[in-house]
């Protein structure tokens, strides 16, 4: 590691440290107002999620996307905040913002099978509490993208190796790591909405569009038959509430096709509790089917 990478990642831990340190109104209060400002100065992420509203809800009114996309820009501002929050403070502190968990004994049966579990994690709501929930009950593997500037590498490990967490770059290997964890029954968790290269999933439908999905999950659970559950951490007044739901069993099927479409259907149900708790501004539909003459949705805009 070059050690000037070393010293910035550090530099940018020890200042998101100190935003950590203001409580969760305040960040959550600052975090929307950023949002709001973001929205205001059209900057990318807003142009990204106005395509994203016009990709999946097209019989919108220009007022009723520009409502939405400064609610999601907001809501955004805020998960950033308490995101860091998570990442800059010890594990007790962050259990303690957790006021309820639905489908605890599912998560419990799925765990007593043996056969390690599957944990498919969407961008909704706050994703981070719920590494720090799961790695409380035992060791969790983590599937994450690995970023570009290797300061940033530094950053991301420094605000999420705690106790019970073991990061897994998402690479072509990615999956004996994985498969290591399943047989001595532990957990591994996924984001089943990270749109992966061509040639890393199938195509199948979300929000109604044709959308790139990753394969990883099915290929897994097909082949190591470890249960599958879906989870999230959902703000509430005062905290977070987590909830724990079973996939689909076609999740699981050697169908492709089939288990991605699944896969995404279930997705799809967990955005529609809060479109704006989900994370709008991805470009989800960048890449489009090869030979359908369609081109990327986001172009030229949102770059």
């Amino acid at each position: 590691m070059n050690p000037l990478h070393e010293l910035i990642g550090r530099a940018l831990y020890a200042l998101a440290w100190i935003v950590g340190r203001l409580s969760l109104p305040a960040q959550r209060a600052l975090g929307a107002w950023a949002g709001h400002v973001m929205h205001r100065l059209d900057r990318r992420a807003s142009r990204v999620a106005r395509r994203n509203l016009e990709i999946i809800q097209p019989g919108w009114t220009k007022e009723q996307r520009e409502l939405e996309v400064d609610r999601i820009l907001r809501a955004t501002g805020s998960n950033a905040l308490e995101t860091i929050r998570i990442w800059t403070r010890p594990r007790a502190d962050n259990l303690a913002l957790v006021r309820s968990v639905h489908g605890e004994s599912l998560l419990a049966d799925a765990l007593a099978q043996g056969r390690g579990l599957i944990l498919a994690a969407p961008h909704f709501g706050n994703w981070e509490l719920l590494i720090e929930y799961m790695a409380s009950r035992g060791p969790f593997s983590l599937v994450y993208r690995v970023p570009e500037k290797r300061f940033g590498d530094v950053f991301l490990r420094l605000a999420r190796g705690g106790e019970n967490v073991l990061l897994v770059p998402a690479e072509t290997n990615a999956m004996r790591p994985l498969f290591r964890a399943l047989k001595a029954g532990e957990t591994v968790g996924i984001t089943p909405d990270q749109q992966p290269k061509l040639g890393g999933g199938e195509f199948a439908p979300f929000f109604g569009r044709q959308s790139l999905t990753l394969s990883l999950i099915p290929k897994l659970a097909a082949r190591s038959g470890a249960p599958v559950v879906f989870a999230y951490a959902e703000p509430v007044a005062d905290g977070f509430d987590i909830h724990i739901e079973a996939a689909m069993a076609t999740i699981a099927s050697d169908d492709l096709v089939a288990a991605t479409a699944a896969m995404n259907a279930q997705v799809e149900a967990i955005a529609r509790r809060d479109l704006t708790q989900y994370q709008w501004t991805y470009k989800r539909f960048s890449r489009r089917p090869p030979d359908s003459g369609e081109t990327n949705p986001y172009r030229p805009d949102c770059y």
